[in-house]
């Protein structure tokens, strides 16, 4: 006696039954359609999977759908790999929609010769196409089998099982019949390209509008109206627009789904419904946007730099203790498995910044390796000055053109900005680029429009920028260190963000290798300090297990002088605690240049703490140091404790799991 919480599926047809994942379709392999196995037919009669009723029933009969009466499993059985194209031909059916089957009875026959004269494959694929959320599991039986045979046993998952006693399921198939009727008032799946959907439209793209109903499908009951843009046949659903786009697929076929678009449409509804209408709504709005596109590009490579971060500061402990001279072999060795994140940073972000914002990531990835070429590297790193223009250092020619050659490596800003000119650029490049040859051409096209916008005009606005705020600071500081220090360390860490700080390096640079020691870099130092004092209460406040778990290296990372993981991982998502830890920083700057806290080395934070020893004897700067330090951790740990961060914000930035739908591809 089957247990009532397990559930039986016969294979449909005759053949070697076979995993899933051997399935030579990516839809139906990766899952993408739920649980399920594929079957090497040996003959064309096809069986019931299981007892129930008929739900679907494609046009063009490749596919049927159908719903179990006690559990409400939806069971898809796909008759051959892309057959849609046959057009029924090879298929012969002996059911239709609302027909009651049994396990086991004859439904159909395809004909295997002619799919397989056709160049189609004649694989049968089973999918339970609701099973994440019916099945804890689905054991297949794979080898020979016959059809009727027990192929494959699953167990209910508890909340499933839990409904079922007490006679709650809900009604399976609600939209099939609203699907139905869609498209055949589009003109039928032959006059269907493909189909994608926002978050209240379904959006066709038909060979020929004219042959679509207007009038019926906007009659339709389940459709608010229809509308006609940009190419597309949109149906106006509504907030069931996701259930209704399952049901359609379901009936049309998988290979008409485009998961890639369809997440774009998605996302671009989902920004245009939450855009506000006042312009300092407008302004907030962008900037949060902006906000999330630097945190999402930066997410993927949060722990390698928390990572690389540490590393950095157990090479400053070795060198600290001269147990590692900077000129050995084991220096050059560690310090590239330290650096090379940051080095090579930009190839990263293009890299994700391409896949967040819709351009093709490979390319954007190759723009990046342009910026961290070693010859660019070598030329602005020369010092080599051809002339000056807005008071900017010329290091470079093209083609006769001035131009600023600046440092990327560590950079993330010019690559984000680059991203999203080619995530504009690129459709254009595809709509006006012949076909057979956009493989070569658009890459082409967008390396070089991208890293020359980038090299030409991005890179030198951004020096000029920064150089600007660079002799503003000094001034300040001229003016009064305290102030200064309050300015710089509220705003340095933003300026990190957008690039701007690259112009401050240098001063520090040219003051250590002229006097020996810089006090700027000494206000640097505090803000480093602040963002790991901001981090740390997060990570001891939380309860979430995902932000303790990026928190804590982020933690040591950033004591250890560097802060990007702290920043783009916890900080500046959460928004308040970029603040609170800004405010920290204000005040560890302020009395760093109070008591004229020195600095004689490069690397700040915690670890950096002998960089605040004077090589001619210990004085005042090494106690500042910890006094400023100190007073930072303690205002900046407490604002975010108390009004930085809590686990709801967490929540409240997830994005949602999109619902996985029916025959999604890449």
């Amino acid at each position: 006696m089957v247990h009532a919480q397990t559930v039986q599926i016969l294979t449909p047809v005759s053949g070697n039954v076979m995993p899933l994942k051997n399935v030579k379709d990516p839809v139906f392999s990766a899952g993408m359609m739920g649980l399920g196995f594929g079957i090497q037919p040996t003959n064309g009669q096809i069986v019931a999977p299981v007892s129930g009723k008929v739900t679907m029933v494609a046009a063009t009969k490749h596919a049927l759908g159908f719903t179990t009466p006690d559990n409400h499993l939806e069971v898809l059985v796909h008759l051959g790999i892309d057959t849609v194209d046959l057009k029924g031909q090879p298929f012969t059916l002996n059911v239709q929609a609302d027909d009651e089957v049994q396990a086991g009875d004859v439904i159909a026959t395809m004909d295997l010769e002619q799919i397989t004269a056709a160049n189609k494959q004649t694989t049968v694929v089973l999918a339970v196409t609701n099973s994440s959320d019916k099945l804890d599991h689905l054991d297949v039986t794979t080898g020979d089998q016959t059809a009727g045979s027990v192929a494959a046993t699953g167990r209910l998952n508890a909340n499933t099982f839990n409904a079922k006693r007490q006679g709650r399921l809900p009604k399976a198939g609600k939209y099939d019949q609203l699907a139905a009727d869609i498209v055949e008032n589009v003109g039928g799946v032959e006059n269907i390209n493909s189909l994608i959907h926002c978050i209240t439209r379904l959006r066709f793209y038909l060979k020929d509008e004219s042959k679509a109903n207007d009038e019926v499908v906007a009659n339709l009951k389940g459709v608010i109206d229809i509308a006609k843009a940009g190419g597309q046949y949109q149906v106006v659903i509504g907030p069931a627009v996701t259930d209704v786009y399952d049901a359609v697929i379901k009936q049309i076929g998988p290979e008409f789904s485009n998961d890639a678009e369809t997440a774009k449409a998605v996302a671009e509804t989902n920004a245009a419904a939450n855009r506000p209408d006042t312009t300092w709504g407008l302004i907030k709005w962008g900037f949060s946007n902006l906000i999330g596109v630097i945190t999402g590009s930066m997410i993927p490579v949060i722990g390698l730099l928390a990572a690389s971060g540490i590393l950095k500061g157990i090479l400053a402990v070795l060198i600290t203790f001269k147990l590692v001279n900077t000129t050995a072999s084991t220096y050059v060795i560690i310090n590239a498995m330290s650096d090379s994140v940051f080095y090579f940073l930009p190839i990263f972000v293009g890299f994700t910044a391409g896949k967040k914002l819709g351009a093709d990531p490979v390319i954007m990835g190759i723009v990046g390796g342009v910026l961290a070429y070693p010859s660019i590297v070598a030329i602005a790193a020369n010092g080599k000055t051809l002339s000056t223009l807005f008071g900017m250092t010329i290091n470079a020619d093209f083609f006769g053109l001035p131009v600023h050659v600046a440092s990327y490596t560590y950079s993330i800003f010019p690559m984000i900005a680059g991203a999203w000119l080619a995530s504009k650029l690129e459709p254009w490049l595809k709509r006006v680029i012949p076909t057979v040859l956009r493989m070569i051409f658009v890459p082409l096209f967008e390396v070089v429009i991208i890293s020359g916008a980038i090299l030409l005009f991005l890179g030198p606005i951004i020096t000029v920028l920064s150089t600007a705020l660079a002799n503003g600071i000094v001034a300040v500081y001229n003016l009064s260190p305290a102030i200064s220090g309050l300015i710089i360390g509220a705003f340095y860490q933003v300026l990190v963000i957008f690039g701007l700080h690259w112009a401050i390096i240098p001063i520090v640079a040219n003051d250590i290798a002229t006097t020996g020691h810089s006090y700027l870099n000494a206000i640097v130092s505090a803000t480093m300090v602040a963002q790991g004092g901001a981090v740390l209460a997060i990570a001891l406040k939380s309860k979430l297990a995902n932000i303790q778990e990026l928190a804590w290296p982020a933690t040591i990372s950033a004591f250890c002088g560097v802060t990007e993981p702290a920043m783009y991982g916890i900080n500046l998502k959460y928004g308040r605690a970029f603040v609170t830890a800004s405010i920290g920083a204000a005040v560890g700057g302020f009395l760093t240049g109070l008591m004229r806290v020195n600095m004689w080395g490069f690397t700040g934070a915690f670890i950096g703490a002998t960089s605040f020893v004077n090589p001619k004897g210990l004085d005042f700067s090494f106690w500042g140091f910890w006094i400023a330090s100190i007073a930072t951790v303690i205002v900046s740990f407490t604002l975010t404790w108390l009004f930085g961060f809590k686990d709801e914000d967490a929540a409240a930035v997830k994005v949602a799991p999109q619902k996985r739908h029916l025959g999604q591809t890449a």
